[in-house]
């Protein structure tokens, strides 16, 4: 019979893995990242769009929508569909920190064992681009969005 210490000892790892599983975003870097939104008369939106339509289109579509039934469907290979980036999905849930590792490792790398398909865009952009498409982005989140997301930075 398995002894009530072993099976404490083993919660008690368990939970400690799960609870240190979010700082797998902070080892990466300490460095702070923050992202401002841009108007869209700037360079930067010029840029980040230009980058946008040429690397993320494909999948979150070029209206930042994300793909259909993103919330509750998966593709014929079982992974999540990509989610809008125009402030409906939940980008904005998350930190510019996050979002910009995501960009540039790829989710895997980011979130192991996560159903999405999506790269890392680290052989394809240099840093200031993949902020720039951040920024983009951002600019399409209503006020409320962003003050929010502003905060977890």
């Amino acid at each position: 019979m398995i002894s009530f210490r072993i099976i404490s000892n083993f919660i008690l790892v368990l939970v400690s893995l799960l609870l240190l599983q979010p700082l797998s975003f902070a080892n990466h870097h300490d460095q702070k990242i923050v992202i401002e939104k841009t108007f869209k008369s700037s360079e930067t939106f010029k840029l980040g769009k230009e980058l946008y339509q040429a690397n993320c289109a494909s999948c979150h579509q070029s209206n930042l929508s994300g793909q259909v039934g993103w919330k509750d469907k998966v593709d014929a290979d079982g992974h999540r569909l990509a989610p809008p980036l125009n402030g409906t999905g939940h980008t904005w849930h998350h930190s510019d920190k996050i979002l910009f590792y995501i960009t540039k490792r790829g989710l895997a790398k980011m979130v192991p064992n996560y159903e999405g398909k999506m790269m890392g865009f680290s052989d394809k952009l240099n840093d200031a681009e993949i902020k720039s498409v951040i920024a983009y982005f951002k600019s399409f989140w209503s006020n409320q969005n962003y003050q929010y997301q502003m905060k977890l930075n």
